[in-house]
């Protein structure tokens, strides 16, 4: 064998020889993902001639797909088949592309190989040999799993047969609705209609009517249309609500005697002014040491629902409450929810508390977790507790002002060690009795809800580290953790050179705490700037979404190694099955499924997102609903999205956000740069870039769609010309 030398290869390899080299590479570590500095390497290829070869060739080989680049700067090779499995992603104008599994690139499915599969579908493709200079194709060869057979849109209803039109844009055609499975729907109705069938040579899928949800354009109609359009329930089944009222709202005189007491001392709830279920109440005392001992109860809803009930199956199968526009879905019966659990003033009710003892300066001296008896003393509105804390009097001043000193020392003490300050604006609608927008108003946090706040993060941390902490080598057991994994780094690079632009530096590399500091920092300096809103919304683009697990890998943006949901068992399944497996371990009981616990954490997880958007889109609803009303205004905005088809803008007055479509924007031929978030015209060299100032004009209002349409309205510069 020749002797290597260590500067690298003598002679200078050609193409065709490095192409070997690098084929052989690949079928070598055929089940790994290379680096390039690690192909460098292994081919001891030195110099920069010899590397610019290999970039190349592995540009090539890219093309030809024999190599997929997986992640950043990560090759590997492409071990598909001719058959492949993944999901199938439709689109209205036709051009559907496929997901494989195996996370490689996108294949496109022309409308004629689709076999009918709707959106989000589980399939088996054919995979097609790949034309030179066009993209990767295939043909849906078996429809392995739907992902969704039921759709809501608005009827068509003739003699014989009808139509459910959706504004669906995954769903290129209409239902096609015989007059037997019409369910007396009349045109105009919004319905919910089920896929039952779709024959391979009918051009439109055959469906049944499973509800009628009342009248287009009635506001109930549109609220339970936006849920159905997500899946989401938007009644409460009867047997659910008749099992809910066989609980008894008395408490036995024996369970009072198993638990703390803590009704003898003062305790209240702050809440919004429109709750009803009241999750949690705080007590405080002084102790005789000069330390404080604050309580922090949570009602005890597992005591009154039975894991494996018809109640707890509901609530699982719910895993939140969803809160729209207008209106709240319960995770639980009214009767448990807004009654039984809910820790309203003057009534004894049953609490899981988190009972601390702190000193001055917000140091937890000691703390545990017992079942409790309370009794509220008062019921405070957020606004309530906020002018006690501004005025300095009132009702339980005294002991509102120290839980207020004590939630800011924790305060302090949390962002000091790294966590993130992100404080976003809310926008919400003041609605009349219809249900229609009359204004917008701004919810800002102030003191009051950021002490509630405090509290409630220390006892989800506190629960967390009690299962999760424990001895080395010894393992912990099961339990459902708040995770929030590190931020996406390709993501921070783009916000580090976003708001390049607006003067501002972050660091994206560096220890946890170093990256966080940095990031306050910026959030500090651009409190009360124009920008503020848009670098606020770029920055959490750049952070991972928080989830649910049993693999604990902390919480990065509350800077806590341990973190759970414990304070919210009304509202979210996953603290019911927290406060399950914390009192079984405080019985001495053995650890439980870590599968079955991870299966229902993905669950709580899919269906939070589920919610949310479900919430966006009520949200976005009553905006187009709002400003409908206002056709023909004028407008400040900022640009708050850029993409190929056109601008999206947010007005400064009330954070309402339309998009100015690209073919109004008709004095040039406008080309999207992806990477700089911004449009160019071609000609005029015009430059639309996220988060430049903008004035607008409302030009159309589509509530089918929720859509919102923007004109720009052009600067008139003759009033700068003598200036």
């Amino acid at each position: 064998m020749a002797k290597k030398s260590k500067k690298g290869n003598k002679k200078r390899l050609n193409k065709k020889e490095l192409t070997n080299l690098l084929v052989n590479l690949f079928e070598a570590k055929s089940r790994e993902k290379l680096s390039f500095k690690y192909i460098c390497s292994e081919l001891r290829l030195t110099t920069h001639p010899s590397k610019m070869l290999c970039k190349d060739i592995l540009s090539n080989m890219i093309g030809d797909e024999y190599v997929i680049e997986s992640a950043r700067g990560k090759f590997s090779l492409n071990q598909r088949g001719v058959e492949i499995v993944g999901i199938f992603q439709r689109k209205s104008n036709g051009k559907n592309s496929f997901l494989p599994e195996d996370g490689g690139d996108p294949i496109f499915i022309a409308e004629r190989n689709s076999a009918h599969a709707m959106n989000n579908d589980k399939v088996r493709i054919a995979f097609y040999a790949k034309r030179k200079n066009h993209e990767s194709e295939g043909e849906v060869i078996e429809i392995l799993e739907r992902a969704n057979d039921t759709f809501v849109g608005t009827l068509e209803v003739s003699k014989s047969y009808a139509f459910l039109v959706t504004e669906n844009r995954t769903l290129a055609n209409d239902i096609f609705i015989p007059a037997d499975k019409l369910k007396n729907g009349q045109t105009g109705d919004k319905a919910v209609v089920k896929v039952i069938e779709w024959p391979d040579k009918a051009k439109n899928p055959i469906g049944e009517v499973l509800d009628i949800l009342g009248k287009a354009g009635n506001n109930d109609t549109e609220m339970h249309a936006i849920l159905a359009e997500f899946g989401l329930p938007y009644s409460y089944p009867k047997e659910v609500e008749l099992f809910a009222d066989k609980i008894s709202a008395e408490i036995p005189k024996d369970e009072i005697e198993k638990r703390e007491d803590f009704r003898n001392i003062a305790t209240f709830t702050i809440d919004p002014k429109d709750a009803k279920d009241f999750d949690d109440a705080l007590s405080i005392r002084q102790l005789k040491n000069g330390n404080w001992e604050v309580g922090v109860h949570i009602a005890d809803v597992t005591h009154y629902v039975q894991e494996g009930d018809i109640i707890d199956q509901e609530a699982e199968k719910r895993a939140t409450s969803i809160y729209l526009v207008d209106r709240t879905i319960p995770m639980l019966p009214e009767r448990l929810c807004n009654f039984i659990c809910s820790l309203r003033p003057n009534e004894e009710k049953l609490a899981f508390s988190v009972i601390f003892e702190l000193d001055e300066a917000g140091e937890v001296k000691h703390s545990h977790v017992a079942h409790t008896v309370i009794k509220s003393d008062r019921r405070f509105t957020y606004e309530e507790a906020q002018a006690i804390i501004e005025s300095k009097e009132g009702e339980y001043a005294t002991e509102i002002l120290m839980l207020n000193h004590l939630a800011q020392e924790l305060r302090k003490l949390r962002f000091s060690d790294g966590a993130l300050n992100f404080e976003r604006v809310e926008v919400k609608f003041e609605i009349d009795e219809k249900g229609k927008p009359i204004s917008v108003y701004f919810k800002e946090s102030k003191e009051a809800n950021k002490l509630i706040e405090e509290f409630m993060l220390l006892a989800n941390r506190t629960v967390a580290e009690k299962v999760g902490k424990v001895g080395h080598n010894k393992k912990a057991k099961v339990l459902p953790y708040r995770i929030h994994d590190l931020p996406d780094p390709d993501k921070l690079d783009n916000l580090s050179q976003f708001i390049a632009r607006f003067g501002y530096k972050i660091r994206t590399s560096g220890s946890k705490s170093t990256v966080a500091h940095s990031l306050n920092v910026l959030l500090e300096d651009i409190q009360g700037k124009k920008e503020a809103n848009l670098i606020e919304t770029i920055s959490i683009r750049a952070m991972q979404k928080a989830r649910y697990s049993t693999h604990n890998i902390g919480h990065y943006g509350l800077a806590f190694d341990y973190y759970t949901h414990f304070t919210s068992p009304i509202r979210r399944y996953p603290d019911m099955m927290v406060h399950r497996l914390i009192t079984r371990y405080m019985d001495g009981g053995s650890d439980v499924s870590e599968d079955k616990y991870e299966d229902l954490c993905d669950h709580c997880s899919n269906m939070e997102l589920i919610a949310s958007n479900a919430e966006r889109a009520s949200i976005k609803y009553k905006q187009v609903e709002f400003m409908g009303e206002r056709l023909g205004n004028e407008y400040d905005g900022v640009i708050s999205g850029v993409t190929e088809w056109g601008l999206y803008v947010e007005l400064n007055e009330n954070k309402c956000e339309g998009m100015i479509p690209i073919r109004d924007l008709g004095d040039d031929y406008y080309e999207f740069d992806e990477k700089n978030y911004c449009l160019i015209g071609r000609r005029t060299h015009k430059v639309y870039s996220l988060g430049d100032p903008i004035r607008i004009k409302v030009a159309r209002a589509n509530l089918e769609k929720k859509q919102l349409d923007f004109a720009l309205v052009e600067k008139d510069s003759s009033s700068d010309d003598n200036k």
